[in-house]
């Protein structure tokens, strides 16, 4: 795990010195969305959340880079501390850079429906202040991606991660401790395609099949975690005379089962399947 974590970091330090070129594209924007079936491991409750997200994807000749940062309220269902009565908030951030291997190499790496093949790094950080487990995870992701030639995009990558985690919660970690999980795999797949009804719409989202990860911080088996969030996005910029694709509406839909490798069979709330509305504002 160790050789894998300076690997990974020496990756990301690699794509991230490349990533200083000019980007020839860019898209950034914010989003708000709202649901109401939200759920929490060993929660078990219907939780609200208002989430706010600031995003960035660029690309530059060599790759591109997607960062992401949401910003999540619950309401009292998931208290902030034992008794509150207000929520929870956590902030998830998530960093991918992927490097087109054609490209440094000035090869067409194309074969059947495959565009293009890179190599991903990245990391995912967050911290949440709940009544009970205090979330402070770290985790580094490394490994190959392979780029559909599709409308839009639909890049699908198997990659490596280094999890940890340093909970606060009175009964196995302190503050300051920090637990690794066992080094695990994910399939990860992203896209964004557009599309029409008579409207101009777009298919996007992310799905995660993520590995067992050895035991947890209680001593008890984690379980396999499948997480997919997807929406369809109607463009209404034309609507109020702005460029396309600046004011976008949508629904949204996730499907969370053994969140954080919780199993459900144990875990009260380790599955939600959440319904969402959706604004987002990009520049």
């Amino acid at each position: 795990m160790k050789n894998f974590r300076s690997a990974a970091f020496l990756l990301l330090a690699a794509s991230c010195a490349g990533a200083v070129h000019a980007a020839d594209w860019s898209d950034t924007s914010l989003s708000y969305r709202y649901g109401e079936k939200f759920s929490e491991p060993y929660n078990g409750e219907d939780i609200t959340k208002h989430i706010l997200n600031f995003s960035h994807v660029s690309g530059y000749k060599y790759g591109k880079n997607f960062f992401s940062i949401d910003y999540l309220i619950s309401d009292k269902m998931d208290p902030s501390a034992v008794g509150a009565r207000d929520g929870a908030h956590e902030a998830y951030a998530v960093y991918r850079h992927t490097l087109d291997l054609g490209k440094i190499m000035d090869r067409n790496l194309a074969f059947g429906p495959v565009r293009g093949v890179g190599i991903t790094a990245g990391f995912d950080i967050n911290s949440k202040t709940d009544a009970g487990y205090n979330s402070k995870k770290r985790m580094l992701v490394a490994g190959p991606t392979l780029m559909f030639d599709v409308p839009g995009f639909l890049d699908v990558s198997a990659l490596v991660l280094s999890e940890s985690n340093a909970p606060f919660n009175g009964f196995t970690q302190t503050s300051t401790s920090r637990y690794r999980y066992d080094t695990h795999g994910m399939l990860t797949a992203a896209w964004g395609i557009p599309f029409t009804l008579g409207i101009p719409l777009s298919f996007e989202g992310f799905a995660n099949y993520i590995g067992t990860k050895g035991k947890n911080e209680f001593g008890g088996p984690t379980a396999v975690e499948i997480n997919v969030d997807m929406q369809i996005m109607y463009d209404v910029s034309a609507l109020v005379n702005a460029p396309k694709n600046t004011f976008k509406l949508g629904v949204e839909y996730q499907y969370w089962k053994n969140k954080f490798g919780n199993p459900e069979r144990v875990s009260p709330g380790a599955t939600a399947r959440t319904p969402m509305v959706r604004a987002e504002y990009h520049f």
